[in-house]
């Protein structure tokens, strides 16, 4: 088997889907038409069978340059040898009024040189168990793949050379000269006849270009590491659904957490938790549109499920609430990580962090954007009723453990964040409701937390109720405004995570092979999020140039092109699903108040 390290790969998208490009200018990973649709191609879980769409220079010895024009999602892959040079460009369109056909558009062209090119199209629908049909048109010009099951919609390749079949494969060799091109545009099936305009290519090019230059341009953040902040927020923006309004956690499934372990799981959904995070990271940097839309669509997730509660952990994109588990066993999986998972049972799970997480978002909102609606007060309403008298339930808890319910002290903090942020919205906006019964709850979390899972021995908040683990959620309660930064307690509790899940810059979520907690074998790696949360605490802290120089060396552990997985590795390898949206608006926060804290700036605005 021979796999790119995950920390090889770019993205490109249009927020309906999204594809990883190799360094190898490969396609290894895309799921279709739609974020959590079954996957076209997933050479990245299995390189055998899972299929891959590559354009490949046939160089001798090369250099591999990946990067995007600046301030778009379009990439650029450029391969350097004695011979020639030669640069491939890919994108999915995206049109100013958003009617763009959801497509793939690759542009391969030699700068220097004279260059062969071999060009390979083998898709794999239904998670590569379905077969398919391949039909190329009679200028072999276009090449339809049909699959046998309606599962999956047929799909299109359109060139601008001549294209020839391979068994249920499509691939072309070709030669370019310097100054010349050749264009792929994969896709769905345009109408009878109907070819992609290839004269338009460029416009097309320009207008995908102007619309993410023109979106990320409304950010407010004007300060030290804007680069990187700005492709945080651009790949976060890759994440939200242009249809729906909901976001993704990641745009890949089962890319494992231990490399050959069983930490494998679909991220192509919607928690509330990372949106809400996401959200908040997004309004710190000026974009309010995309709370209203989320917000929008969270209204018709409410039930009245008395048992869970009246939302779920995660959702599809499109708001279903049944996101079964499956495997599939016939994937090797990466680097041959099994199982490999479709689905995520945590849908059924308890985990009550997710009202503080949604409240935080609605209070930024309203805070920041447009005042909320009565009917919307109505339901915040309804939903702290519940709460009231559903918070000292155990359940699994922020990291979605699988080895039982527990009294976990993230989801304590998070429900008193969920009433503190309901108390500060109605003196705000001068709204009605039971304030009294809000703050005597939200009073009476705040000592269950100090009596209950603050240990006296070791001198630190613990995860959960009753034990002496230690939990790297717990970086989370100065910054949401909790606990004093500077208090004596916490400061002993941050001795105690630097002590046992700190290493230099990296921190690790809680100690999985000595305490099991999540009910899963083997390890795992460090977790970014948290490195960016302890850093974060440390300038709140007053630490500033600690926090400076830590969170510039974790921002060399990003890949080439700025993108973060969930995890990394004992050698600094990427992790898990990849790119992962909550190690990217972690780094958004941690860079936006760090820069203000270092500029003399009071940040008291937030929150």
């Amino acid at each position: 088997m021979n796999f790119e390290p995950i920390e090889n790969y770019g993205v490109i998208g249009n927020m309906r889907s999204i594809a990883l490009v190799g360094i190898n200018g490969s396609i290894d990973f895309l799921c279709y038409p739609n974020f959590d649709s079954p996957s076209v191609f997933a050479a990245l879980l299995d390189d055998q069978i899972g299929g891959r769409f590559q354009i490949q220079p046939q160089l001798g010895k090369k250099r591999v340059r990946q990067l995007y024009f600046p301030d778009t999602n379009i990439l650029l892959t450029r391969f350097l040898a004695d011979e020639g040079v030669a640069e491939l460009t890919d994108y999915m369109p995206i049109g100013a009024d958003g009617v763009e056909p959801n497509e793939i558009v690759r542009t391969v062209a030699v700068i220097r040189g004279e260059v062969n090119f071999k060009m390979q199209c083998q898709p794999r629908f239904d998670y590569a168990r379905c077969e398919h049909a391949v039909n190329i048109n009679i200028e072999g010009r276009c090449a339809v793949f049909s699959p046998a099951s309606n599962v999956c919609p047929p799909l299109a390749l359109y060139s601008t050379v001549a294209l020839r079949q391979q068994s249920a494969d499509v691939s072309s060799e070709f030669t370019l000269r310097a100054g010349e091109r050749a264009t792929f545009v994969f896709g769905g099936v345009r109408a009878q006849g109907e070819q992609p305009e290839m004269e338009f290519v460029e416009q097309r090019f320009h207008e995908t270009a102007s619309f993410w230059k023109s979106w990320i341009a409304k950010s407010k953040y004007r300060g030290r590491w804007r680069e990187m902040v700005n492709r945080s927020a651009l790949m976060l923006k890759l994440l939200i659904s242009r249809e729906h309004g909901s976001l993704i956690a990641a745009p890949t499934f089962s890319l494992p957490e231990e490399i050959g372990g069983v930490r494998n799981w679909d991220y192509r959904y919607t928690w509330l938790r990372d949106a809400a995070f996401t959200l908040y990271a997004l309004i710190r940097l000026g974009f309010v549109e995309e709370t209203e839309g989320f917000i929008g669509w969270l209204k018709g997730r409410l039930s009245d499920d008395a048992q869970r509660g009246p939302l779920q952990v995660m959702y599809g994109i499109d708001g279903r609430q049944k996101l079964d588990e499956l495997t599939l066993d016939h994937l090797q999986g990466y680097e041959q990580s099994r199982p490999v998972r479709i689905g995520n049972a945590a849908y059924r799970q308890l985990q009550l962090d997710i009202y503080g997480e949604m409240m935080d978002s609605i209070y930024l909102a309203n805070k920041y954007g447009d005042p909320i609606s009565y009917a919307g007060w109505q339901e915040v309403q309804r939903i702290l009723e519940w709460l009231g008298k559903n918070w000292q339930r155990p359940d699994e808890g922020i990291w979605e453990v699988r080895g039982g319910a527990r009294e976990f002290l993230h989801s304590r903090l998070m429900c008193w964040v969920a009433f503190d942020r309901a108390l500060r919205l109605a003196q705000k906006r001068s709204l009605s409701g039971p304030l009294d019964a809000w703050q005597h709850t939200r009073d009476a979390i705040r000592e269950d937390i100090f009596a209950n899972f603050w240990d006296d021995e070791l001198q630190t908040f613990v995860q959960s109720k009753g034990t002496k683990d230690l939990d790297a959620s717990v970086l989370l309660m100065p910054l949401m405004r909790f606990i004093s930064p500077v208090d004596p307690m916490w400061r002993s509790t941050m001795t105690a995570i630097e002590a046992r899940l700190v290493e230099d810059t990296l921190v690790h979520r809680y100690e999985a092979e000595r305490t099991h907690v999540d009910g899963i074998p083997g390890a795992e790696g460090s977790f970014t999020a948290c490195s960016f949360w302890y850093i974060e605490c440390l300038a709140r802290a007053g630490e500033l140039q600690k926090a400076q120089l830590l969170f510039e060396k974790l921002l060399g552990y990003a890949n080439h092109l700025g993108l973060y997985s969930e995890q990394l590795g004992p050698s600094g390898q990427h992790l898990g699903n990849f790119p992962q949206a909550f190690t990217h608006l972690a780094l958004i926060s941690t860079a936006t108040y760090l820069d203000r804290a270092l500029s003399g700036k009071d940040d008291s605005v937030w929150r």
